[in-house]
């Protein structure tokens, strides 16, 4: 009896095993694929956050670089200031020397009644010269264009000898350059360029004139500036501008 029924509980016991197979492979497939998707997600979340950071680090460098060109800005304006600075202090010191000599040649007691006594000439005070051109300066830096392009104008009728005068000319021309008065600005720019064409200004201040014109639209004049601007001072950093304007 056993015998017969041998095969049979064979039969069961391979099919039981089978299906408990099946199960564990199925169950072995399921944990795979939950970890695979849990995979996934944490991959999601690392690519995001690396692109997040790829995008702040892109941000930071162009911050940096536009850090560095408002510094270059700052320290050329630095130098430009120092020159003023330096300007004024010599023309200090060469007011303090001709004011001395003219006292000695006062107290030096005439000798003949009848020569004519020159015509007295109005002192100008250094210190109030500094004084006037540095308040000019400041409205200037600090943005108030339309009081320091008065400012200047005021400076050059009121100290037309001075050794600041090309630029007075020069900062009362940017000034007014700002407010979009292209006409009073190139009549300034025009005049260091054309009285005083040694000035380490002249050449910006014949690129300035050519903003001006290009402004009103003469463009005839503005090709003109620059071509006598390339032309006079041609290792001038206006010039390397002037030329890049030029092949437009």
């Amino acid at each position: 009896m056993f015998l017969r029924l041998l095969p049979r509980v064979m039969a069961a016991l391979l099919a039981g095993l089978c299906t408990a197979q099946a199960q564990a492979g199925l169950f072995d497939d399921e944990e795979a694929r939950a970890r695979i998707n849990a995979m996934r997600a944490e991959l999601s979340v690392r690519l995001d956050k690396l692109e997040a950071s790829s995008r702040a680090q892109l941000e930071l460098a162009n911050q940096i670089d536009l850090l560095k060109a408002e510094i270059a800005r700052l320290r050329g304006e630095n130098e430009v200031l120092s020159n003023d600075l330096a300007n004024a202090i010599k023309r200090q010191k060469d007011f303090y020397v001709d004011l001395d000599n003219r006292l000695r040649k006062i107290e030096t007691p005439a000798t003949s009644a009848e020569a004519p006594q020159a015509a007295p000439v109005a002192a100008v005070d250094p210190a109030a010269e500094s004084r006037d051109y540095e308040a000019a300066l400041t409205q200037l830096r600090g943005g108030k264009y339309k009081e320091a392009a008065g400012s200047f104008i005021a400076f050059t009728k009121a100290y037309p000898s001075s050794s600041f005068l090309p630029s007075a000319h020069f900062w009362a021309a940017s000034a007014l350059y700002q407010q979009k008065d292209n006409v009073g600005a190139a009549e300034h720019y025009g005049k260091v360029a054309s009285q005083w064409p040694d000035d380490n200004r002249a050449p910006d201040a014949l690129l300035g004139l050519a903003s001006t014109q290009q402004a009103r639209n003469d463009n005839v004049g503005a090709t003109r500036s620059l071509e006598k601007l390339v032309s006079r001072y041609p290792s001038s950093s206006a010039a390397q501008i002037a030329k890049q304007r030029l092949k437009k």
